[in-house]
């Protein structure tokens, strides 16, 4: 039986640039060889696109193994020129990558990808859109207010009229908690403003939560299911990029200790958000559990978590009882019938 080939897509103009490169070489090492043929394909920081030699160099050593760099492969906005790639897995995160852009390039090439398409993407990605389609779902979310970069200063008086201090800052269009601060006064709202303003022109600013960070996995396409819940308790003031990736003080509880019917609510939340955004393929959907009221608010969704075999995402699946390598199997075959039922779909009156 002829091996599906893969195509893992990582790197990319993002600000989560190293945290692709982990996810994808803890993919590509899963990935089993017996059944697949492994081309790396990295995107670098200028947005170059290197030939998959140059690509398996970005990789750690245990990840650079057994891969197919013997040819040059390009992935062409025109269908058909793709030749020899059957599925796509686009293990980018952020700004070009994760926001629609790379979908996008993929549904022009008319090539199967693991993962949202690029409605899904584009929404997921930017914040404040993502709210509002929660909310127009009914889904209790976190409340937010929405500020452009050039208004940033002359917003601080209506952020603290409706917030009060703490707030949260954070760029509209990014994961992995870059760009995210924590303002306690006027002076650290005013650098927070400053940082998330380096990251994009729409900020996003939300009352600080006194409560549990929950968060759920789902998997489908038209039939999604969520995984059980997990719970970070963070080692530093809240969940940052440098608690995610740098330090090993926060820790994860899995299965995060709930009650079932709080268990069943993040579940069907979780699923609720994915099913807003047309999402397909896999997200990781992010909750407050609020200590005064025992609220369950919804806070975003990701649609291309960390992938890592000790990242949230899969451990919450491995906890619900699909192990990592089974996960990725799951996500190519999500792919390929998603591909399969696009092929379906006429694009003109005389196809």
């Amino acid at each position: 039986m002829a091996k599906t080939r893969i195509a893992v897509l990582f790197g990319g103009r993002s600000g989560e640039h190293d945290v692709s490169i982990r996810s994808a070489a803890s993919v590509i090492q899963t990935l089993d060889r017996a059944k697949y043929d492994v081309v790396p394909l990295a995107i670098t920081l200028e947005g170059r696109w290197w030939p998959p030699a140059e690509s398996a160099a970005l990789l750690p050593a245990d990840a650079n193994v057994s891969l197919s760099t013997e040819s040059a492969i390009v992935l062409s906005r025109e269908p058909g020129a793709t030749a020899g790639i059957d599925v796509v897995f686009p293990v980018l995160h952020g700004t070009f990558g994760e926001d629609g852009t790379v979908q996008g390039l993929l549904e022009l090439a008319d090539v199967a990808y693991v993962g949202a398409g690029v409605l899904a993407s584009a929404t997921g990605m930017d914040k404040d859109i993502m709210k509002r389609l929660f909310r127009e779902r009914g889904l209790a979310t976190v409340e937010h207010m929405t500020v452009l970069r050039h208004h940033r200063a002359a917003a601080i008086p209506e952020l603290e009229r409706r917030f009060g201090y703490p707030m949260f800052v954070k760029p509209a269009n990014l994961g992995s908690s870059v760009g995210i601060s924590k303002a306690s006064d006027q002076r650290a709202l005013r650098e927070a403003l400053d940082f998330a303003a380096e990251f994009d022109r729409k900020l996003i600013v939300e009352p600080a939560i006194r409560g549990r960070e929950i968060e759920c996995s789902v998997l489908g396409n038209d039939d999604p299911r969520a995984s059980v819940p997990g719970e970070i308790k963070p080692g530093a003031d809240f969940y940052s990029y440098e608690a995610k990736y740098l330090d090993d003080t926060s820790e994860l509880r899995i299965p995060a200790p709930l009650s079932e019917q709080q268990t069943k609510e993040v579940q069907r939340v979780a699923v609720g958000a994915f099913q807003a955004i047309d999402c397909s393929g896999l997200a990781r959907v992010d909750f407050f559990l609020e200590d005064e009221t025992g609220r369950i608010l919804l806070n975003e969704i990701n649609t291309m978590p960390g992938f890592t075999s000790i990242s949230m995402y899969p451990k919450l699946w491995e906890a619900s009882g699909l192990s990592y390598s089974d996960l990725i199997d799951r996500l190519i075959e999500l792919a390929q019938e998603r591909y399969a039922e696009k092929t379906s779909t006429k694009f003109s009156r005389d196809s």
